[in-house]
C-alpha cells in the first residue's frame, strides 16, 4: 500500500522504517544528531510548505531517506493502519 505523506510524496508502506512526532522526538540530542546528520548527507526531502509536524524515516535503494511532513505523526500512522487493514479485509 502507499501513504501520501503531503504535496506530491507518496511512499510504499513496506520501506518505511518509523513515523515520528517531530515536536517530542527533536527532544533528544541524539534525534537532532541523526536529522543533521541524515541532512548534511542530502537524505532529507522537505515535503511540507508549512510548519513540520512529523518526519518519516524510509528504506531506499541506497540508504535510507527521511522525509519532513506537515501531517502529524498521529494522521500518518492513522492512514497507514486503515491502508493495512483495507488490505487484510480483501
Amino acid at each position: 500500500m502507499y501513504l501520501h505523506l503531503g504535496q506530491d510524496t507518496v511512499v510504499t508502506t513496506e520501506k518505511i522504517i518509523g513515523i515520528f512526532d517531530i515536536d517530542r522526538c527533536t527532544i533528544s540530542k541524539k534525534t537532532r544528531d541523526y536529522l543533521t546528520a541524515a541532512e548534511k548527507s542530502k537524505r532529507v526531502i522537505n515535503v511540507s510548505y508549512e510548519l513540520p509536524k512529523s518526519f518519516v524515516v524510509c528504506e531506499s535503494d541506497d540508504g535510507v531517506v527521511v522525509y519532513i511532513s506537515q501531517i502529524s505523526a498521529k494522521t500518518l500512522l492513522n492512514r497507514s493502519m486503515n491502508n493495512l487493514q483495507l488490505t487484510m479485509n480483501n
